[in-house]
Order: structure tokens, then C-alpha cells, then sequence
């Protein structure tokens, strides 16, 4: 059996401009061009997006997504993952560092006394 969490470790992060190259723009046909005037933006935006030199705003998102017929969150997404993925190796240690305030109660419930026992509000 694959050890999944093996698998996911030894993979690259996956930039959204590859997701967009290789997925919709080769099976497709079109240039960085097309997708541009299509979406109303500068060329060269497409280009490095594709590139995988710039990642993918709101905006674009949004763009590509009614293009595409996918939601703008599925770039979004794509996009949020890829810069965790990136960026957590590099603040790990940073991150260890900083002390977690413990959870706040639910709703309704208040926090008294001196053994600091939740207790359901009235």
C-alpha cells in the first residue's frame, strides 16, 4: 500500500500557473495571448502566471474562473495552498516560537471560578 503521507512530502508545491498551462491552456489550444484578451488583461500577467513567476490575484481569479467555467475559488485555493506550502518551510521555526492562546469557549458558556470550570450560562 502507498504511504500518502510520503507521497505529498516528496512532491514540489503546485503553482497555479502550471495548474493553468497543463490543464486548461494545452488541451485546449491557447496561447497566453488568447487567454489575456479573453480575460481582458495585459499578456503579459497570463505569461507569468504560466511561467509560474507570479501567482494569481483576486481579480484574475475571478476572471478566470467565468472564463474557465470553474469557480474563482478553485485559483484561489490553488493559489492560498501553493504560498503555504512554499512558505512554511522557511518560517517552521519562527512559527514553534510563537505561544498559542488557548481556545475561547463556545458560545453561552463563561469561564468562573478558581478552577476556571466552564460553565452553561443562563
Amino acid at each position: 500500500m502507498i504511504d500518502e503521507p510520503e507521497i505529498v512530502d516528496t512532491l514540489s508545491p503546485l503553482h497555479p500557473g502550471e495548474v493553468l498551462r497543463e490543464e486548461f491552456m494545452k488541451p485546449l489550444g491557447l496561447s497566453a495571448g488568447a487567454v489575456a484578451k479573453a480575460l481582458e488583461l495585459p499578456r503579459t500577467r497570463i505569461e507569468r502566471i504560466v511561467r509560474e513567476e507570479i501567482g494569481i490575484s483576486t481579480d484574475t481569479a475571478l476572471r478566470l474562473g467565468r472564463r474557465f467555467n470553474v469557480s474563482s475559488q478553485f485559483w484561489l485555493n490553488l493559489q492560498t495552498r501553493f504560498e503555504t506550502e512554499t512558505l512554511l518551510p522557511e518560517i517552521r521555526r519562527e512559527l514553534e516560537e510563537i505561544r498559542r492562546i488557548p481556545a475561547a469557549p463556545p458560545s453561552g458558556v463563561r469561564i468562573t471560578g478558581p478552577d476556571r470550570v466552564p460553565r452553561r450560562m443562563r
